[in-house]
């Protein structure tokens, strides 16, 4: 996890964040054996550039004014990006994720003064939610 400044754009965040996991203990697979399932949000081309440069597999839907302005170049525009809707559907998961965490009164009203009290909650809520999830398995 990260933690930014509430007006800071997730998207600056990607790279780093992927950069973390792949170094992690979390996984010792490659940049190959992982897919990156994202919104719309981080369907700029730089980032999509970025994730083909590091052989990165990526499931992101492309904005409408993205695919307008592909449309309007004609042939020289390219093809559209990769898009499987199936592969996409499993995006839900870590919406729930959220979602859960954000039960979390501290975390949803974001009470704590500062930043790192704050992601002391956030870390605290996560590790409950995964010990709690190996327990039922």
């Amino acid at each position: 996890m990260r933690l930014t400044a509430g007006q800071a754009g997730d998207n600056p965040q990607l790279l780093p964040l992927l950069d973390d996991y792949l170094a992690s203990a979390f996984t010792d697979a490659g940049p190959r054996d992982v897919r990156l399932l994202a919104d719309k949000a981080y369907s700029h081309p730089s980032t999509r550039q970025e994730l083909r440069r590091r052989r990165v597999k990526h499931t992101i839907p492309e904005r409408r004014d993205q695919l307008a302005t592909r449309k309007a170049k004609g042939s020289a525009g390219g093809r559209p990006p990769a898009f499987d809707e199936e592969i996409y559907k499993q995006r839900n998961t870590i919406e729930r994720a959220f979602g859960r965490v954000k039960q979390w009164r501290g975390v949803a009203t974001r009470y704590d003064k500062y930043a790192l009290t704050f992601l002391g909650g956030v870390l605290l809520a996560g590790a409950i939610m995964i010990s709690r999830t190996a327990a039922r398995n």
